[in-house]
C-alpha cells in the first residue's frame, strides 16, 4: 500500500497551496476545500487561523526532475 501524506501543493494553489494539498490528500475538487474555508473563517472565526497554521508548517511538495524534496 502507497503511504499517503500531506504536502502543500504546487500546482494548485492560489495563496500557499493549503487547500491544493488538502484536496490532493483527499482526491476531492480543491473548491470544495476552499469553500470549507470560507465557512470556517466567516462562520466560525477559525478557518484563518488553521489555514496560517497549516501553510507555516506542512511541508512543500516540489516535484522536481521525477522526485520529491
Amino acid at each position: 500500500m502507497e503511504e499517503r501524506r500531506f504536502y502543500l501543493s504546487s500546482t494548485d494553489k492560489k495563496i500557499g497551496g493549503v487547500c491544493g494539498g488538502i484536496a490532493e490528500y483527499f482526491g476531492i475538487d480543491p473548491l470544495l476545500v476552499r469553500v470549507g474555508f470560507l465557512f470556517m473563517v466567516f462562520g466560525m472565526g477559525c478557518g484563518l487561523l488553521l489555514y496560517i497554521l497549516l501553510w507555516i508548517l506542512a511541508p512543500r511538495n516540489d516535484i522536481q526532475n521525477g522526485y520529491q524534496k
